[in-house]
């Protein structure tokens, strides 16, 4: 399986992550990075990154993570645990890393952390896999 051809779909087929800024950057079956620089479009009104900006960070995370393996999935279940707030000027990365991988479910940990390593959340991650191919040709 070609990771770099995984990798340039999951950036080039997420529209969402595309508007947001997060971009993966490394990738392999079971695990996944992704990064995104926070800006001031990113703040809720209390002038830190919103709550949404984590929770998609670590569910794209897991779901590259799951892709990596060259099918399709879906969220089933998602937990996230918000510890640290992110301003603008931070970088933010999430790691998610496979828990479980069975015959259709998948279970993924995701930790965000800042760009000095301080853990701002976690969360773990239920997928389904599809059992369909990624459309990546």
């Amino acid at each position: 399986m070609d990771m770099q051809k995984i990798l340039e779909y999951r950036n080039a087929r997420n529209r969402f992550c595309q508007r947001i800024g997060i971009t993966v950057t490394e990738l392999s079956p079971g695990y996944a990075k992704v990064v995104k620089a926070v800006t001031e479009d990113d703040l809720n009104p209390v002038d830190v990154a919103h709550g949404g900006l984590f929770f998609s960070m670590a569910d794209n995370a897991a779901g590259s993570a799951m892709a990596a393996y060259g099918e399709q999935a879906v969220t089933l279940n998602a937990q996230y645990n918000f510890m640290r707030p992110a301003r603008t000027g931070d970088t933010l990365t999430a790691v998610a890393q496979e828990s479980k991988h069975g015959g259709t479910i998948c279970v993924y940990e995701v930790r965000i952390t800042d760009q000095n390593d301080n853990l701002t959340g976690t969360g773990t991650f239920t997928f389904y896999d599809l059992k369909q191919p990624l459309d990546i040709d």
